[in-house]
C-alpha cells in the first residue's frame, strides 16, 4: 500500500520507536496519522491528532476505534517490558506482558479490521521482536508474549488477507530506547525500524527483520537448539 495518502494510528507513540514511526509517516505524505498513548499529554508531535489509548482496556480500544474511524494503517507499537522470570517472579507481571503484547494487541486489530476494511482496505503492522524466537535469562515473561503475538501475527495475516489488510511482523534486537536503558550490548537507531517498516509496508511484505542479531536468531531456528543455547550456560 502507499503511505502517502493513508491514515495512520501509531499504539505507543509518545517515544521510541512509535514516535519514529510518526515522524517517518508524516515525513512519506500520510494524510493524517493518530498518535496514541496512554498518556496523550506527553506526545509532543506537532502535525497530529492525538488520543489516549490504553491497549489492556477493552473501553479504551473501543472508543479510539470510534474515533478514528478513517484508518486505513495501524502500527501496533505498544509494549512494556516487565524482565519478569516465568517460574521466580510475581506472576501478575508475566501476565501484564501477555496481557499487553498478546491479549492489547490482539484488541487493537480485532476493533480497528472492520475500520481498514470499511475504508477500502489497507496495512496493520506488528512491532515483534527476536525475542519473538529465543529467550535469554530475565526474559522469560517479555519473549514468551512475544512469540505469542508473532504467531497471532501470522493467524490474522491469514484471516484478514481476503479482507484485503496486509498484515507484517516487525522484527529486531535492541533498539536505542528508554526501554532498554541500562543495556550494555549494541543497539539500533529506533528510526531503522520504523524506516525498514514501512519501507516493507510499501513492497507488501509480510515480514520484516531489521539487523543481523535478529536474522541469525531466525536462521538458528532450523538447527539443534542446544548450539543456540550455550553461549547461556546450559
Amino acid at each position: 500500500m502507499d503511505i502517502a495518502g493513508s491514515v495512520a494510528l501509531v499504539t505507543g507513540s509518545n517515544r521510541g520507536i512509535g514516535r519514529r514511526f510518526v515522524t517517518q509517516l508524516l515525513e512519506r505524505g500520510a494524510a493524517k496519522v493518530y498518535a496514541t498513548a496512554r498518556r496523550p499529554e506527553l506526545v509532543d508531535i506537532e502535525g497530529v491528532e492525538v488520543l489516549p489509548l490504553d491497549i489492556t482496556d477493552e473501553a479504551s480500544v473501543t472508543a479510539a476505534a470510534e474515533r478514528a474511524g478513517d484508518v486505513t494503517l495501524l502500527v501496533d507499537n505498544a509494549g512494556i517490558a516487565t524482565t519478569s522470570s516465568l517460574v521466580f517472579d510475581d506472576l501478575e507481571d508475566v501476565r501484564r506482558e501477555m496481557d499487553t503484547h498478546f491479549w492489547g494487541t490482539l484488541s487493537v486489530i480485532r476493533a480497528f479490521a472492520p475500520v481498514i476494511e470499511r475504508n477500502g482496505g489497507g496495512g496493520i503492522v506488528n512491532v515483534l521482536s527476536a525475542l519473538s524466537w529465543f529467550a535469554y535469562p530475565g526474559s522469560g515473561g517479555y519473549a514468551a508474549a512475544k512469540a505469542a503475538e508473532w504467531n497471532m501475527t501470522n493467524a490474522v495475516r491469514l484471516e484478514l488477507a481476503p479482507r484485503g489488510i496486509s498484515v507484517l511482523g516487525l522484527h529486531l534486537g535492541a533498539a536505542d530506547t528508554d526501554i532498554m536503558a541500562g543495556y550494555e550490548g549494541p543497539m539500533i537507531d529506533p528510526m531503522d525500524a520504523a524506516v525498514a517498516a514501512l519501507d516493507g509496508v510499501q513492497r507488501d511484505a509480510m515480514e520484516v527483520v531489521v539487523d543481523d542479531w535478529s536474522a541469525m536468531v531466525k536462521a538458528s531456528l532450523a538447527a539443534d537448539p542446544s548450539s543456540f543455547y550455550r553461549q547461556f550456560g546450559i
